[in-house]
């Protein structure tokens, strides 16, 4: 892949990512503040892998698929939007207002990694978009597996650093919290995650993971 070629690419996907937090990284936000930067990787991980098999999915021409199935599209996308509420509901109905706001290492590692990966795997716009992205940076003269490798996994670099720095911000946000309550903290974070399900359920058909 020419150099100049794999730096518009760069900078597309710069450019892709500086927008206000999307469902995913609203998610690594509550994730951070409630069990720590290092906890809340396992969810990085989790939207990571879902990346992983979105691009995988476009590869294989899936993404038209899903572009002309409307009823497909619709009940990938209403699965997602429950799953937010459904976790921003446990959070603000949780019992630990008595108690002061601690990072917890209680979260289960596969539980944190399993709500990534479905929060990720739930937006139905993530196929359509690799889809539609990678064969604009492709040349069709030359091997087009290893120019599929070079643009997945720059994403991959850039979003999980991009993930990392909301989860460190959430962090921060912690930390600024520390002299209230858990509740409190709990009713923000599932906050975040019906905020986070009326934006997939208003979103059209943008590009996003």
């Amino acid at each position: 892949m020419p150099l100049e070629t794999y730096l518009v690419y760069l900078s597309a996907v710069a450019v892709f990512f500086a927008t206000p937090p999307d469902t995913s990284q609203l998610l690594i936000i509550s994730n951070s503040i409630r069990h720590g930067l290092r906890r809340s990787v396992f969810t990085a991980c989790g939207d990571l892998t879902a990346n992983c098999l979105q691009m995988i999915a476009a590869a294989f021409g899936l993404a038209a698929i899903i572009a002309t199935s409307a009823t497909a599209f619709l009940w990938i996308k209403w699965f997602g939007v429950a799953y937010l509420i459904w976790i921003g509901l446990q959070l603000i109905l949780s019992k630990d207002e008595g108690r002061q706001v601690a990072v917890s290492d209680t979260g289960s590692s596969f539980r944190l990694f399993r709500q990534g990966f479905i929060t990720s795997m739930a937006n139905p716009f993530a196929v359509v978009f690799f889809g539609a992205l990678f064969p604009q940076f492709i040349d069709p003269g030359s091997p087009v597996l290893p120019q599929l490798l070079i643009l997945g996994l720059t994403y991959i670099v850039v979003d999980g650093a991009i993930l990392l720095l909301w989860g460190w911000l959430g962090v921060r946000a912690a930390a600024a919290l520390q002299r209230y309550s858990l509740g409190l903290v709990s009713n923000i974070c599932g906050g975040l995650m019906i905020l986070a399900a009326t934006l997939l359920a208003t979103k059209d058909l943008q590009p996003r993971r």
